[in-house]
């Protein structure tokens, strides 16, 4: 019998008060809970993500990675502050922690600043797990740390400080741990601050649970680094992506200082229950 037909009803019971403590959470903060579409014209440019397409009317649409370019759009819209739990999908992730369809908490939060935000995410963590406040470090001082570099002041890719990020200092980050200040190299579209982004990065026991940004909101420089995303992806002969133009035309409307989190809600219950396997806190996995 699969991992997956082995969970029994007291994980689905756990893992329904989990997503009901979320949605008390941002209801007792007055943040609004929306939906948009999993299906897109466009995908992310990332040349790390790999998304899911399909073919409808003749047409390419892609599955959503993530559904932060919907997200945003309301936001510039003006919905005000908002959350959503849904599915999220990415092409060659299996594993111990990933699978292919998983589900995202994600949420922006208006008139946030980076400070807010991380605040805001150890403060959900405690509400939901029951656990201590975050131990909190910058990305520097952890390199300096255990593997004795200085990732702002050295000549080293964001290849290899993903390699040494991984298998020095991830085993060293027990219980909950929040990561702040990346290299502006690694900043995706967060806000820069002279060597440093407004990046966190949020670890529990050495997995990787959420990631955080006080958001980029320069629609001239989105489209910069989307373009560098794209030669990115062509150095390393990856498919070609289209830029989201849909996500581009809210921008030129102006989206509102905010801040976000994206968190994975199924390594959340993995926590919450102790489990070792994705395929312990889902329903049904993809067969």
């Amino acid at each position: 019998m699969s991992l997956a037909l082995k969970n029994n009803r007291d994980v689905l019971v756990e893992r329904a008060k989990i997503l009901t403590k979320i949605r008390q959470f941002f209801s007792d903060q007055n943040v609004l809970e929306v939906e948009t579409p999993l299906l897109a014209s466009a995908s992310v440019t990332d040349p790390f993500l790999k998304p899911l397409s399909l073919i409808y009317d003749k047409k390419t649409f892609y599955l959503q990675t993530s559904p932060e370019y919907a997200m945003k759009r309301l936001l510039c819209a003006g919905s005000g502050s908002i959350y959503q739990i849904c599915k999220a999908f990415r092409d060659d992730e299996k594993g111990r922690i990933h699978e292919p369809e998983f589900t995202m908490l994600e949420w922006y939060m208006v008139g946030f600043n980076y400070e807010n935000i991380i605040d805001q995410t150890d403060k959900l963590l405690q509400f939901v797990l029951n656990s201590k406040p975050a131990q909190k470090y910058s990305y520097q001082e952890l390199f300096i740390k255990y593997a004795g570099i200085d990732p702002l002041n050295s000549e080293i890719d964001n290849f290899d400080l993903d390699v040494i990020f991984n298998a020095k200092i991830e085993p060293n980050l027990k219980d909950v741990v929040i990561v702040y200040d990346y290299p502006a190299s690694q900043a995706a579209l967060s806000k820069k601050r002279d060597k440093v982004c407004e990046r966190f990065e949020v670890y529990i026991d050495g997995i990787e649970l959420s990631n955080g940004y006080h958001e980029l909101t320069d629609p001239v420089e989105h489209r910069k680094r989307f373009e560098m995303d794209l030669k990115k992806r062509r150095e390393l002969n990856y498919p070609e992506l289209p830029i989201d133009e849909n996500f581009m035309s809210a921008l030129e409307i102006g989206l509102p200082d905010c801040a976000g989190v994206a968190l994975g809600v199924d390594r959340l219950v993995m926590a919450a229950l102790k489990k070792k396997h994705i395929l312990d806190v889902v329903g049904l996995a993809v067969s």
